[in-house]
């Protein structure tokens, strides 16, 4: 079974091939919407290769690079709002989703840390 993070970040992904997908079409954007779909498929991609982890520090690597792809992806989302290609609707939308994300991805780095750390506790 597949873990949550794992399936929020599928999701996402999906989402975002949607999302590019309909600024390629009606907005005829090419250049930031493709920015949006390698950092927004990214995610799920690093926390995928993340539950193959060959260690704690790699499976805490992988993390990392998704939530930074997480950043990211806030980023593209926000600039192509404030440049009127999103909607405030969309963009609300799906920016709750990748904060949501963001979220699960930190905590989730910090609890691994931790257990490195002290793999007693």
């Amino acid at each position: 079974m597949a873990s949550i993070i794992e399936e929020k970040s599928f999701m996402f992904a999906i989402r975002i091939v949607n999302l590019y997908k309909h600024l390629n079409e009606t907005k005829k954007e090419f250049v930031l919407s493709k920015q949006l779909l390698r950092s927004g498929t990214s995610i799920g991609a690093n926390v995928s290769e993340a539950e193959q982890a060959q260690s704690t520090p790699d499976f805490i690597s992988k993390m990392c690079i998704a939530l930074k792809e997480t950043s990211e992806t806030k980023y593209w989302i926000k600039l192509l709002a404030s440049t009127d290609y999103l909607t405030e609707t969309e963009s609300v939308s799906i920016l709750n989703d990748c904060v949501e994300l963001e979220r699960i991805l930190v905590s989730i780095v910090k609890s691994s840390k931790i257990n490195l750390i002290n793999p007693n506790k």
